[in-house]
């Protein structure tokens, strides 16, 4: 079978940071995206868990996409302007896809 490279874009914010990261891929018209709860991890501060928040602040979700490899500077950009003032992660992994038309 046939595959094609992509990008796949993950970004890590806390959860209040969620719709503005959203905003940008939606402004940037990427294709698709999709949205998860972080449960627990370990950064540079240590563990962190989400049991016991009380609000948003301090939970975390994982949004990623895939996009083609020409639009990846276009989409990092505006993502690392935004997470490079607040507490977030993004990384970009090479992947195939075997439906290059949705991305």
């Amino acid at each position: 079978m046939e595959t094609f490279p992509k990008k796949r874009i993950e970004i890590m914010v806390e959860t209040p940071l969620m719709s503005r990261v959203i905003a940008i891929l939606d402004d940037l018209g990427v294709s698709g995206y999709t949205v998860m709860p972080a449960i627990a991890g370990r950064g540079k501060d240590g563990l962190w868990h989400r049991d016991g928040q009380v609000g948003r602040v301090g939970s975390v979700v994982q949004i990623l996409c895939i996009v083609d490899g020409t639009r990846e500077n276009d989409v990092l950009e505006p993502l690392f302007r935004l997470v490079s003032r607040q507490i977030g992660i993004v990384t970009v992994t090479d992947v195939r896809v075997v439906r290059s038309d949705q991305f």
